[in-house]
């Protein structure tokens, strides 16, 4: 079982998107992930298209039979993501 990390930064919005799809789509050509974590532990903002490019992603990840954790999240982006219910999506570290 292999994890790789995707460093979420402090602000997540659409202006990440581009830079999001590509590396994940990275992580996803790796064959021997079998687990990714999205590293929230910087992330003092996000909105609702970094809630949509989550969920878009983890379809992708699920799709290849790879699940997807999120660890770090505190303050402010946890209380998002409890509110959003991505606790039903992912698992939260």
């Amino acid at each position: 079982m292999s994890e790789k990390a995707l460093q979420i930064p402090e602000r997540f919005d659409f202006g990440y998107h581009k830079e999001f799809t590509e590396q994940y789509q990275q992580i996803l050509e790796d064959k021997s992930v079998t687990r990714i974590a999205l590293d929230f532990s910087r992330v003092g903002y996000l909105d609702s298209s970094a809630l949509g490019m989550m969920v878009l992603f983890q379809k992708k990840a699920k799709s290849q039979n790879i699940s997807v954790r999120i660890r770090g999240a505190k303050d402010n982006a946890k209380e998002i993501l409890q509110i959003a219910n991505f606790d039903r999506l992912f698992e939260i570290s």
